[in-house]
Parts: C-alpha cells; sequence; structure tokens
C-alpha cells in the first residue's frame, strides 16, 4: 500500500462493496463494530422493555456507520464488479 493511498479496505474482486481490511484503521473498524453487534446482542436477550429497544437502536446506528465508513474508505469505491470471462 502506497503512502498516498489512504483505503482501508479491498475492493471485491466480483460483486458490489468492501472486501477485507488492508489497513489496521479497518481491522480496528471492523472490531468495534463486531463488539458493538455482541453488546447489541446481549441488550436483546435481556427481554427488557429498555433494553432490547437500546440494543436493536445500537445495532442498526452502527451498521449504519460501519457501512459508511467502509464505502468512504474502499479503494476504489464501491461498484459493481462482474466476473472476468475464462
Amino acid at each position: 500500500m502506497s503512502d498516498k493511498d489512504d483505503a482501508w479496505f479491498a475492493a471485491k474482486k466480483i460483486g458490489y462493496g468492501s472486501g477485507l481490511p488492508i489497513a489496521w484503521q479497518g481491522w480496528a473498524v471492523m472490531l468495534l463494530y463486531i463488539a458493538a453487534a455482541a453488546v447489541a446482542g446481549l441488550l436483546w436477550e435481556t427481554g427488557d422493555e429498555v433494553y432490547v429497544p437500546t440494543g436493536i437502536v445500537l445495532f442498526l446506528a452502527s451498521t449504519a456507520a460501519f457501512l459508511l465508513i467502509a464505502k468512504a474508505k474502499t479503494r476504489g469505491g464501491w461498484k459493481w464488479r462482474p466476473r472476468k470471462p475464462d
């Protein structure tokens, strides 16, 4: 990765979206997202009338934030990449 390349995620080879992280920042964002999703799941499991909606909001907000960051920091951007013919 060059010094001027500020990408955190690689582009998918086939399809739309991001691939795996290629920088430590991408790995950190992904681990924070996984942690937030785990906490949201634990909140959901309590069944409490306050914690369940909190878990849903946490999950939706962290998913939206992760997708926005991944889209902004993917090398080459998000676009459809078809399979190359053999």
